[in-house]
């Protein structure tokens, strides 16, 4: 218990590490900043809806694709670039590479997230609750960074498109039947159901509420919701990563 704020330090170092190194790289650009942008500009672009009634889906869409850009790519490339071996031979447990990955991808998610959300204020469209509205936009970064590492944790690939396309198999399905596009109480039984297992439903309902005063589920349960995801994500990356680990390493 001793060593955990050290480890947590080398975490933060291994993210100033990962910015350095992975923001510039073309998959990170393409599925974090350009494919995002052109799918948010047809969600906008044609639809004769109020603004403010958009930018649910909008903030949603904008956190979940750049939160998620990141983490699949680094422990491919370091498994390839064998810079993965040289970390483990470090004084570092592989949760704090785990988080030092979480971190970098959460960093990344929350800067570009903000974007949206600073329009906001400048077109005067101001949400109930500024500082709920922020902190419910941090920890769904913090979620979908988890969920982004814990998708490179199999298989132990040393391609990162291999890792990137794989990812996107589990995202896109998760933007449509998470309330982006149809708000929840709009679908079907079973579509709420489905809906219910997606933490980026949580937080679109968030920000609908905030937004809107309209929402599925209580502002409280979104987020204990959105909480407990990063909290299985991050456990289960770990777990994961710690059994992917020889395949990686052989």
């Amino acid at each position: 218990m001793s060593q955990f704020p050290e480890q947590f330090r080398r975490s933060f170092v291994i993210a100033k590490k990962n910015i350095k190194i992975y923001y510039s790289k073309g998959p990170v650009i393409i599925f974090g900043l350009v494919f995002p942008l052109f799918l948010a500009l047809a969600y906008v672009i044609g639809r004769n809806i109020p603004l403010k009634e958009v930018l649910p889906g909008l903030i949603g869409m904008t956190a979940f694709f750049t939160a998620t850009s990141v983490g699949p790519s680094i422990v491919p490339w370091e498994t390839r670039s064998k810079t993965l071996e040289r970390l483990l031979c470090c004084p570092v447990a592989l949760w704090t590479i785990i988080v030092g990955d979480m971190l970098s991808s959460f960093i990344f998610g929350l800067v570009i997230s903000v974007i949206p959300l600073a329009l906001t204020l400048a077109l005067a469209i101001e949400p109930l609750n500024f500082i709920i509205l922020l902190f419910g936009l941090i920890i769904a970064n913090m979620c979908f960074a988890a969920l982004s590492v814990l998708l490179s944790a199999y298989p132990p690939t040393d391609i990162p498109a291999t890792s990137m396309m794989l990812s996107s198999l589990v995202k896109f399905p998760l933007v449509f039947i998470s309330g982006v596009f149809i708000p929840v109480e709009q679908l079907p039984p079973w579509g709420t159901t489905i809906a219910s297992i997606s933490p980026l439903t949580y937080f679109t309902d968030m920000v609908r509420q905030l937004f809107l005063s309209k929402g599925f589920y209580p502002l409280a349960l979104d987020f204990l919701s959105i909480i407990a995801f990063t909290v299985a994500f991050a456990s289960a990356a770990i777990k994961l990563h710690e059994k992917t680990l020889a395949k990686r390493l052989s």
